[in-house]
Order: C-alpha cells, then structure tokens, then sequence
C-alpha cells in the first residue's frame, strides 16, 4: 500500500469523523436520544483512531537505531492494535452501556427531527468517506476478494478505515432505525435497541481488527505468491545447486526480511559465491520490490535421501 493513498484515506475519514461528532453531540443535546449520544461517541473514537494512525505512520519511518537494528515499521502494527482496542473500549462498551441505562431509564425525544436530519447528513458524508477509502483499496488490492484483502494486507491503515467506515455507515442505519421507531410509536425503548445494536457492531468489528492486527504483531511472513517469485529468483543463478531452506518475515507493511540457506556448486570460488549472491539479491529485490533485507547463507547441498536432515532443513532443489 502507498503512503499516500492510506493517508488520504485516513485523513478523508478523520475531517468526516469529526465534523459528524460535533453534529451527532449536538443533535443529542437538544433531543436527548441515546442512539445519537452512542453514535456521537462512535465518531469521537474513529476521529481519534485516525489521529492515532497517522501517527503511527510517521513514526514508523524513523531511522534504525541500535536498539532497534531493524527499525520502526511494526509501529504502524501496534497504533492499528491500540485503534481496534479504543473502537472495543470508548465505542463499543460505552454504547452497550448507554443503550442499558435508556432500557432501564427511558425518556422520551425532544426536538425528533433534529437527530433525523443529523443522521442523513451523517450518512451522506460516511459514504464519502468510505467511497475514497474503496477507491485507495482498489488501487493495491488487486484480484483479491475483500475479505481477502482485509485479511491478508501487510498495511494496517487501508482495512481499519475500511472496516471503520463500514461500521460507521451501520451504526448510522441502526441509530436512524431506532429514532424513526421511537418518533412513529412513541416508545423509546427502540432508541435503545438502537443504541445496543450500535455497541454490539462495535465490538464485533474491534475483534475483527484486534485478531487481525495480533497477528501482524507476532510477525507474518511473505504471501504465497511472494514466496513463489523469491525462490524462482534464487533458483534462476546458474551457481545454486538448490535452496536448502527460506524464511520471511515482515518487519513493516513496507520491509521484507528474507533469509535463505542456499547450496552452491562444489568447484564455485569465494569471487564466484559473492557474485552470485549479489546477483541473486538483485533478482530477489526486482521481483519483490519489498524484500529489502536480505541475508543468503551459502552451503554445499547434500542428498538426505539418504541421511536425517535437521528439523529445519526444507529442501527444495533448482529446476533442471
């Protein structure tokens, strides 16, 4: 995923978050709904939630350090994490809450089409915001499904916008629900319903995220098909005899770390070993522009038909 399209997709939903909280806070000031009061909080944790994602943005990309040889990059990983636990927290529990007390304490609306008018404009502009971060999807998702993207994105900003929008969009469609209920009957226990259903899509969709982003935190390696390209590029040296084994593992959405045993043929000179796994590095970078770290441990490759290969040796040999 590009910098720039998470950005403007963060920043879009950011402007729209906010602007809708301050409405949704006054339309339940002067309705008194509690839907509108959820909904209100809903849209102060997504404003703050992209705050907190472009701040994971620029602090990812501070320089390694000693302490930290690798870098910054999983930092995106751990703001997207603190976003999914804000969304469950702020959002999510304070909703189940508030829809609780109006259950227990009902009241009725005042002033019921201010939170009507609220809501539609509300919508209009979570479509706006959804619709770019669909457009900046599009650009990096490729033939994958969206479930598949969502899942399977080494860049945390585009799917937790997405999911945050979507989320939004619902919550909106529950709060107008039960408001319009609550104005036609005159029961505000629909209100609350409103406001429980709102919570409880919160919450579902915090999970969603956490588990998500848990296990781009315990550190995922290159996808199948990145997989499949760095060792046909490692293959492709006339030197390698075979690969012995190969790892991955992202150290941010924008940094591949590989690391591979290789077999080499026996009658290769120190100047030959080194030319070829220059070379092979090139390959590997031209095939996956985000393999950037790189470490190939040159070896003699050994039948183990006939031996026991250690534990962690995967032998795959080049082509003919």
């Amino acid at each position: 995923m590009s910098a720039s399209g998470g950005n403007k997709a963060i920043v879009a939903a950011l402007f729209a978050n906010l602007g809708i909280a301050i409405t949704k806070f006054v339309a339940w000031f002067f309705s008194g709904s509690s839907a509108m009061l959820a909904e209100g909080v809903h849209s102060l944790a997504d404003t703050s939630n992209q705050v907190l994602l472009l701040r994971g943005g620029v602090r990812a990309k501070r320089a390694a350090t000693p302490e930290h040889p690798f870098g910054y990059g999983r930092e995106r990983y751990v703001y997207a994490f603190v976003v999914s636990i804000i969304l469950f927290s702020v959002g999510g529990m304070f909703s189940i809450y508030e829809g609780i007390d109006k259950l227990t304490n009902p009241h009725p609306l005042e002033n019921a089409w201010l939170p009507i008018l609220v809501l539609v404009i509300a919508i209009v502009l979570e479509s706006f915001s959804l619709r770019t971060a669909v457009r900046e999807s599009n650009l990096v998702r490729g033939k994958q499904s969206w479930v598949e993207f969502v899942r399977r994105s080494k860049a945390p900003e585009l799917p937790v916008v997405l999911l945050e929008d979507l989320a939004a969009l619902l919550g909106l469609s529950f709060a107008l629900a039960g408001v319009g209920l609550t104005i036609i009957s005159g029961d505000s226990v629909f209100d609350a319903i409103g406001t429980l259903a709102i919570g409880a899509l919160l919450i579902v969709v915090a999970i969603i995220l956490g588990i998500e982003t848990k296990s781009l935190l315990l550190g995922e390696g290159a996808s199948a098909a990145d997989a499949v390209r760095i060792r046909d590029a490692i293959n492709a040296d006339p030197e390698v005899d075979a690969l012995i084994h190969m790892k991955t593992l992202y150290l941010g959405p924008d940094e591949l770390l590989v690391a591979a045993k290789i077999a080499l043929t026996g009658q290769s000179r120190l100047t030959d070993i080194a030319g070829s796994i220059n070379a092979i590095e090139a390959r590997i970078r031209e095939a996956v522009p985000v393999a950037r770290v790189i470490y190939l441990e040159p070896d003699i490759y050994v039948d183990h038909t006939t031996e026991n290969p250690p534990t962690d040796a995967i032998v795959i040999k080049a082509a003919d």
